[in-house]
């Protein structure tokens, strides 16, 4: 007997399995013959009608369309100060243009012929506005992903299912994408679950990119957040939408999320030995936030790198120099080594050069000469602090000096503002008569001594030492 019960619930399960792989062939017979029927519908004289119909709206509004987009894009060209995505909106407009105008169209035809004739005279024009309507809700929801593949896929995808679901054909596709299925232990996983997952994610992601965008553009208008807060609240809101939209996808998709905590667990793991470096650079970047320590637009000197923040990242900060080298520093870096941080409280830059004068010239002179002809050199401030000069020694052959000056824009280059200074201070002195002393060595004979040279290896003396 138990035999039996056990035979019979094994044809139960081959019968439901035949029955599951004869699905896709008797769904495939069946759309093969309402694609019949309907080729056979559209012979019907009024359903040729409205196919012509159709095609004359489409035509009037590639006209419309080929003489307004010239016109729109030089009203577009005008437009100021506006954010990027309403420009990328107006764009995609610009190219639909004909789809906005053939949907206008159609709608307003489906609702005359209502009024004046009888419905059965406009359902294909009507089945043709809402698939015209439905391909351009499409395009519109679609642009807001930024990604150039996942926004083709996203599109595409779309108008497919769209299309699928306004002909009456959605559970015949999803009944076929459902019986393309894995079983990885209690867990089944088919084509249809796949599909939804890649479309959810994708429109979820799409969202909370622009949504991060929008909340990290008006946190950078907020003049009361230091920059360093603006970057640290911007990573922290890309955090947590992207967070959201991840494991909300997954729970409208119905997938288990019990394993996800496990498995998470033992990644964690994981990554806390093979990832070491990565996660010290994270927390070395949270650190430089909070700490506002460095910001963007800051000057900093790191060993032998000299430049200004171009951005704070999650794993390094990018330091871009004079000559236009762009380095990338660990944030581990900052944190462990000395930084020199050149506008850390403000932006004021202190500079000293160093010259000598010759003991001849007045050292009362000297100074006002050299304060003078600093304060004269644009970007040498002068005023809330001005140039100072100072006398530093005594020297062997000259007076020393110390020309100490501000400056406020560190980000223009050093070297090229002492040089300048340099050249003011050769000019002044030269226009006073300030000479600038060198070395000098005298050699004196002493009485009795011989001057000897060689030549060819022979010596040669003064003639009365020859005589002798």
């Amino acid at each position: 007997m138990a035999d039996e019960q056990t035979k019979t619930v094994e044809e139960v399960a081959a019968a439901a399995t035949e029955t599951v792989q004869q699905n896709p062939q008797e769904i495939a017979i069946g759309v093969w013959g309402q694609a019949q029927a309907f080729a056979l519908d559209l012979l019907r004289p009024w359903n040729a009608y409205q196919v012509a119909i159709a095609l004359g709206l489409l035509a009037i509004s590639l006209l419309i369309a080929r003489l307004v987009k010239p016109r729109f894009y030089e009203w577009l060209r005008e437009r100021e100060g506006w954010p990027k995505w309403r420009y990328r909106y107006l764009v995609m407009v610009h190219r639909r243009m004909a789809l906005i105008f053939f949907v206008v169209l159609i709608w307003l035809t489906v609702f005359l012929m209502r009024e004046i004739t009888w419905p059965s005279r406009s359902y294909l024009l009507a089945a043709l506005a809402n698939l015209a309507t439905a391909w351009l809700i499409v395009v519109l929801v679609t642009r807001l992903v930024q990604n150039a593949f996942l926004r083709t896929v996203l599109r595409y995808g779309a108008w497919i299912w769209v299309t699928l679901n306004l002909l009456g054909l959605s559970d015949e596709a999803s009944q076929v994408m459902d019986s393309a299925a894995v079983e990885i232990g209690d867990m089944r996983i088919s084509l249809w679950m796949v599909v939804q997952a890649g479309v959810v994610l994708g429109l979820a992601f799409a969202a909370a990119r622009f949504l991060s965008n929008q909340a990290s553009s008006g946190l950078k208008k907020n003049e009361s957040l230091s920059p360093s807060m603006q970057v640290l609240a911007s990573k922290t809101a890309q955090v947590v939408f992207y967070g959201l939209a991840f494991f909300i996808s997954l729970k409208f998709v119905g997938f288990d999320l019990t394993g996800i905590a496990f498995l998470s667990g033992a990644i964690g793991v994981g990554i806390g030995f093979g990832f070491q470096k990565v996660v010290s650079n994270l927390v070395s970047g949270i650190i430089i936030l909070l700490d506002k320590s460095i910001k963007p637009g800051d000057v900093i000197s790191l060993g032998e790198t000299f430049g200004w923040i171009n951005s704070l990242g999650a794993r390094y900060v990018s330091v871009v120099t004079r000559d236009g080298r762009e380095y990338l520093i660990p944030n581990e870096d900052l944190i462990t080594g000395q930084v020199v941080n050149w506008s850390h409280s403000n932006s004021f830059v202190r500079l000293d050069i160093f010259f000598g004068t010759a003991y001849d010239d007045d050292p009362h002179a000297v100074r006002k000469i050299a304060i003078n002809a600093a304060a004269g050199v644009n970007r040498v401030l002068t005023a809330p602090l001005a140039p100072v000069c100072h006398i530093v020694g005594f020297g062997d052959s000259s007076v020393d000096y110390v020309l100490r000056f501000w400056i406020e824009d560190p980000t223009q280059g050093l070297t090229n503002i002492r040089g300048n200074v340099y050249l003011a201070l050769w000019d002044a002195f030269q226009e006073s008569g300030i000479s600038i002393p060198f070395p000098q060595r005298e050699v004196k004979m002493l009485e009795g001594s011989r001057l000897e040279t060689r030549q060819a290896g022979l010596d040669l003396m003064p003639e009365g030492d020859a005589q002798d």
